[in-house]
């Protein structure tokens, strides 16, 4: 079982009488690579200077192994930060960037020694994957090895978390999508917790083992990648982390729940008869049929290729879904679809609600959206109700 290291309880803070964070609870293990995700405004940069001790919440609680730190400066934590802005020092080589803080640092009341220092910045070296770097001036680095040497910077004074504030995002995508790959081996080979912020749900559904959802200074949902993905509890949540078709729905019973004037089986229960309820489809869930077979019948307004797939716009009622496959269907024809019960997604009604899941920007033909309606007395069942 994984020891807690960190805990945020009950933190808000505010800045000229205004609210930036919310009665924060939150709390991190050792050894985890949790990420704060969220859009810009949301408060996960002031949480994270909040751990680092950049400023003193409102009111709450910061607790470190159990230990209350919310008077503690930043240089008495064991926490060390990179930015996205790396500030290396240009007049010094890669090893004496990475050496800096050693040889201020004082173990036992004593200075390390250059072999000490050595040792320590060379393991380092070899950790980011820079052996060999060490004579190397910064500025002939490329974006992404700064990066590494950044990181090996934070990490060679070995400080029990290491907070990441949107370091990836000077890099162009390629590199990104490299540096994703390696700030997690990095993670695991040092066994340091991670702390890292980003607005990238791609970035944090690749990386982490627990992300963090945040708006508007509240954690929105706290998961595993897999399990905010697959269960988001709202419709902010469900947009922010991919694409998303959400729709409004009427729950009739445990496992059947009415869409558009038809009934669709999905797995989800636990909700009242006739409640109102938002419904997420996935695009990748949607299951492209000839319109004789489909469960909805629409027609495609916009066609985008992405590379592997097609971005595919169908216009249902007024409502515009995105649906994500490598067949193509042409602009204007009429299609139908399908949708197994494990695609479906139930949530609760919320102050998201209405504000997300519909692509209308996405198509040629922009058109107001108004809420779907329906009678009631004229469902009808699903082609492929099970």
């Amino acid at each position: 079982m994984s020891k807690e290291l960190i805990r945020l309880s009950n933190c808000s803070m505010a800045f000229d009488g205004e609210v930036v964070l919310n009665n924060i609870n939150l709390y991190i293990n050792d050894s985890e690579f949790l990420t704060l995700l969220g859009p810009s405004g949301c408060g996960k940069t002031t949480t994270l200077r909040i751990i680092g001790g950049f400023v003193n919440p409102t009111s709450g609680d910061i607790f470190f192994d159990g230990v209350r730190i919310n008077n503690v400066p930043p240089y008495k934590r064991m926490v060390n930060t990179v930015f996205q802005k790396y500030a290396l020092f240009t007049h010094l080589n890669v090893y004496d960037n990475i050496a800096f803080g050693l040889k201020l640092k004082r173990e036992g009341g004593q200075k390390l020694s250059k072999d000490e220092i050595k040792k320590r910045v060379m393991g380092m070296l070899d950790v980011v994957s820079l052996s060999g770097f060490e004579k190397r001036n910064v500025t002939s680095l490329s974006g992404g090895q700064q990066q590494r040497v950044a990181i090996a910077r934070a990490l060679v004074n070995q400080p029990k978390v290491l907070l990441l504030d949107e370091p990836l995002g000077a890099l162009d995508m390629r590199l990104r999508k490299d540096m994703q790959n390696e700030l997690k081996r990095i993670q695991q080979a040092t066994g340091i917790t991670f702390i890292y912020v980003t607005h990238d749900q791609e970035e944090a559904l690749a990386m982490s083992d627990t992300i963090v959802v945040m708006e508007g200074g509240v954690i929105q949902q706290i998961g595993r990648p897999k399990d905010i993905y697959d269960e988001p509890k709202n419709a902010f949540v469900a947009d922010f982390i991919g694409e998303s078709n959400i729709v409004d729905g009427l729950m009739h019973s445990d496992g059947v729940v009415e869409i558009f004037g038809r009934k669709f089986s999905c797995f989800d229960g636990g909700f009242s008869p006739m409640e109102a309820v938002d419904v997420v489809i996935r695009p990748e869930d949607v299951d492209i049929t000839d319109v004789s077979q489909g469960q909805l019948t629409g027609t495609v307004v916009n066609v985008v290729f992405r590379g592997v797939l097609y971005d595919i716009v169908v216009d249902f009622q007024g409502f515009k879904w995105l649906i994500q496959t490598t067949d193509i269907s042409p602009v204007g024809s009429q299609i139908g679809i399908k949708i197994d019960p494990d695609g479906i997604h139930i949530m609760k009604k919320s102050s998201f609600s209405g504000k997300f899941g519909d692509y209308s920007s996405y198509s040629a033909e922009y058109e107001d959206i108004s809420d779907v309606s329906y009678d009631h007395e004229d469902i009808t069942e699903g082609a492929d109700e099970t």
